[in-house]
């Protein structure tokens, strides 16, 4: 049977709001890699620029728990839809300003200082729209399909993805390597424009979800909801952060370190490797609704424990599948740790807003996301390129694994739930 018009316009206004919300994200992280080194770290080496740019990717992470605190307090006291909205705009607003500003042979140092500042308010946005996004899934939910609303939010992750490296490989494609690198890779920042205007066009249209209403009723709302989830569930927070600490580095490993490794130390071309990739986010895409199902029916706890057992073996193996010389061997790599992550992405904004009451569950969730992207994606991209560097790529898998054995110990605290 299929969801009422209502029921569809709601999964409608969370997938494509994250999905803007990715892409914005990902042409970022994409042009951090191939862009940024140079027109905003020209005076330092190569390595030494790449890490530098890959310093600003980070920021955003930093920036993400305070718009968790942000958005999730006016999240949990105004309510669900307003809060999006918000947090949309400053997603989008400073992505583009990111492709309006000037290079560091316009203005010096202030360039990287401005590039850093937009990037900051990249994550402040990130950091308010996830967890508002998951809410209004999952909020809306029936008995037995919580998993399967809560994973239309997480398709974002991949379709963003898709459509910022699609954009990167058309320019690519149609453009020179020197007018890429004059103007044209400032046109998916300012394009977003587009998409924003489209997103809140949307978000705009939809109602308050049924379960903030009802603590709008029953005048249940936190004061301070932040405070809360600090004084009165701080464990169930660790748990949530460090329960997502392998979806995040697998994931940037698998896209932004895959990337930068792939087109310098392996030796494959810019515009083979984002095919590879497109077709590796495809498997992310396709495996998500599968662990959804998967979940709704034996529970979010036991599927993302299977998936993060899948993700100790594939650290095991990044070595042998991760090398120069076979495209398809690098494919079968993308494909397999980006099937993972879905496997895992899927079901883990349900399990984290089962975590949390409602009067505090903006804050609590946004907040458990976001620290696990501080501890886990922040980070991946810049030790991976150290320790590949240094000790070879299987150093790389090690680490991999070791993030996952961590996920692993929290998932087993997690409360045991029914299916539903």
């Amino acid at each position: 049977m299929s969801a009422p018009a209502s029921s569809r316009r709601i999964l409608f206004a969370s997938l494509i709001g994250t999905t803007i919300e990715f892409f914005d994200f990902y042409i970022y992280a994409t042009a951090a890699v191939l862009v940024f080194p140079a027109l905003f770290f020209p005076s330092a080496e190569p390595a030494a620029a790449t890490l530098q740019s890959l310093a600003t990717f980070a920021l955003a992470f930093f920036a993400r728990p305070l718009g968790s605190a942000l958005f999730g307090h006016f999240g949990d006291r105004v309510g669900r839809k307003a809060t999006l909205v918000a947090a949309l705009l400053t997603m989008g607003l400073s992505t583009v300003l990111i492709g309006l500003l000037p290079t560091h042979a316009q203005i010096g140092v202030a360039a990287p200082a401005l590039l850093a500042l937009c990037r900051f308010g990249q994550g402040l946005g990130l950091g308010g729209e996830w967890g508002g996004a998951v809410l209004l899934a999952t909020e809306n939910a029936p008995a037995g399909k919580r998993a399967w609303y809560g994973m239309f939010p997480q398709l974002g992750a991949p379709l963003g993805f898709l459509c910022s490296t699609g954009v990167f490989l058309l320019l690519a494609h149609y453009l020179s390597d020197a007018q890429f690198m004059a103007w044209g890779w400032r046109i998916p920042f300012v394009a977003s424009a587009v998409l924003v205007l489209m997103g809140l066009w949307v978000r705009l249209r939809i109602p308050e979800t049924p379960a903030f209403r009802k603590t709008l009723e029953r005048n249940e709302r936190e004061r301070l909801p932040m405070a809360a989830v600090l004084l009165r569930h701080g464990g169930t927070l660790l748990v949530g952060t460090l329960s997502l600490m392998a979806t995040f580095v697998l994931f940037y490993l698998m896209t932004v370190f895959a990337l930068s490794w792939g087109t310098s130390a392996l030796g494959y071309g810019r515009e083979q490797f984002l095919l590879l990739q497109m077709v590796g986010v495809l498997c992310f895409a396709a495996t998500i609704p599968l662990s959804a199902v998967y979940a709704d029916r034996v529970g979010r706890r036991r599927a993302m424990i299977l998936a993060t057992v899948g993700i100790i073996v594939f650290g095991l193996l990044f070595e042998p599948l991760f090398a120069a010389g076979s495209a398809w061997q690098v494919l079968l790599f993308l494909c397999v740790g980006l099937g993972l992550m879905g496997l895992t992405y899927g079901p883990c904004g349900t399990i984290l807003a089962e975590m949390f009451p409602t009067p505090v569950r903006y804050t609590g969730a946004s907040l458990a996301f976001n620290l696990a992207g501080i501890l886990g994606a922040s980070p991946a991209p810049y030790v991976a390129t150290l320790l590949a560097d240094r000790h070879g790529i299987g150093s790389v898998g090690w680490y991999l694994a070791g993030m996952a054995a961590l996920t692993l110990l929290a998932l087993l605290a997690v409360p045991r739930k029914p299916a539903d």
